[in-house]
C-alpha cells in the first residue's frame, strides 16, 4: 500500500463530484423512500399526506399558511425517517436489550410525537380560523 493509497476515502462514493454525485444521492433518496414505505408508520403517515397536502391549499388563506400546513405535514414524515434510521442503526447492533438503545429509541419516538402534536395543533388552528364566520 503506498502512501496514496491511505488518502484515498473508505467509501469510494465521496470521490463523486458534481452531476454524477447529484444523481447518485437522489438514487440513495429514492432508496430510503422505498425502505420508508415498508415501515407501517411511515406509509400511514405518506397516506395521510395524500389528503393532507391538498387540503393545506384549501385550507390556508395565504402562501404562508399553505406553507406551514404543507411544511408540519412534511416534517412528520422527515422525523418518521430520522426515527426509523436511528431504530434501524440499533437493531443492526444487535437484538438485546439494553437501557441506552431503548432510551435513543424511546427519543425517537418522543421527536415523532412532538411533530404530531405541532402538526395536529397547526390544523386544528386553521380549521377554527377557517370556521370563522
Amino acid at each position: 500500500m503506498s502512501q496514496n493509497d491511505s488518502a484515498l476515502p473508505v467509501n469510494p462514493q465521496k470521490l463523486r463530484t458534481g452531476l454524477s454525485r447529484v444523481w447518485h444521492a437522489a438514487g440513495y433518496s429514492l432508496a430510503g423512500l422505498r425502505a420508508g414505505w415498508d415501515e407501517p408508520a411511515f406509509r400511514q403517515e405518506a397516506i395521510a399526506s395524500i389528503v393532507l397536502l391538498p387540503a393545506a391549499f384549501w385550507l390556508g388563506r395565504s402562501w404562508v399558511e399553505v406553507s406551514l400546513l404543507t411544511g408540519s405535514v412534511l416534517l412528520v414524515m422527515i422525523v418518521e425517517l430520522l426515527n426509523t434510521s436511528v431504530e434501524t442503526a440499533i437493531d443492526r447492533i444487535g437484538p438485546e436489550w439494553h437501557q441506552l438503545s431503548k432510551r435513543a429509541k424511546d427519543m425517537g419516538s418522543a421527536a415523532v410525537l412532538l411533530s404530531l402534536v405541532l402538526c395536529g395543533g397547526m390544523w386544528v388552528a386553521a380549521l377554527a380560523t377557517r370556521l370563522q364566520p
